[in-house]
């Protein structure tokens, strides 16, 4: 993967050379940088993220009513986690009552 150094877009191949679509920027391409990229083939796949629960080694609840239909608690643990890739965090809830789980949106 080759990322354009006049507007760092994302480059493509043209026969000898890189080639950025949103510029037109090209520069030669190199069989040695080239080797050294991964590939699909050469990642691993670490599964499904783990699910997080709230409720784990916490003891304070919230005021957040439980969206599940057919509860009506108004408390839920929470927890701030941050988010993959982002720059802030998401609240993971879940309910007091009933254990469903949701995250503030």
């Amino acid at each position: 993967m080759q990322f354009c150094d006049e507007c760092g877009s994302l480059m493509h191949t043209e026969g000898d050379a890189w080639v950025c679509r949103s510029c037109e920027y090209e520069e030669p391409r190199d069989s040695q940088a080239e080797a050294a990229m991964a590939t699909r083939d050469g990642q691993q796949d670490d599964g499904a993220p783990t699910v997080v629960d709230a409720t784990q080694g916490s003891s304070e609840t919230v005021r957040e009513p439980c969206p599940a239909d057919d509860c009506d608690s108004g408390r839920a643990y929470y927890e701030m986690m941050p988010k993959p890739g982002g720059s802030y965090e998401v609240r993971l809830f879940t309910c007091v009552e009933c254990g469903h789980k949701w995250r503030d949106s």
